[in-house]
């Protein structure tokens, strides 16, 4: 893998992908993929296949809803849209998102015993 990108940490790709159908409505698979690299500023490198494990695993849990479309280029293609339940999820994700960035940022400030 490139030195400048980086693999999504585990349980974030849920909550990015509900952030984004959020904040830019239904989208399809790709475009879903393809924006969070755009947003990330090709930062972040997702795998198709683990974008779709990961709508699978949210429409299982009722946080999105799939309805066929036709794509960009005239194709048919399975668009994602955030539910309510799926707004309430965010919610609780993004506040445990902010929580956990919080301690993993002061953890990173420790300096050694003795140094100040």
């Amino acid at each position: 893998m490139d030195a400048n990108k980086s693999e999504v940490l585990q349980g974030t790709l849920d909550l990015m992908i509900l952030k984004t159908l959020h904040g830019l409505g239904p989208l399809h698979g790709f475009g879903i993929a393809r924006r969070i690299e755009q947003i990330s500023r090709d930062v972040l490198q997702l795998n198709e296949g683990t974008v779709y494990t990961s709508l699978l695993r949210l429409r299982h849990q009722k946080w999105i809803t799939a309805e066929w479309g036709v794509s960009e280029n005239n194709r048919k293609a399975k668009f994602y849209s955030i539910t309510k339940r799926g707004l309430k999820q965010l919610e609780l994700e993004a506040k445990n998102w902010a929580r956990i960035s919080d301690v993993i940022g002061r953890v990173l400030q420790l300096e050694p015993e003795g140094k100040s």
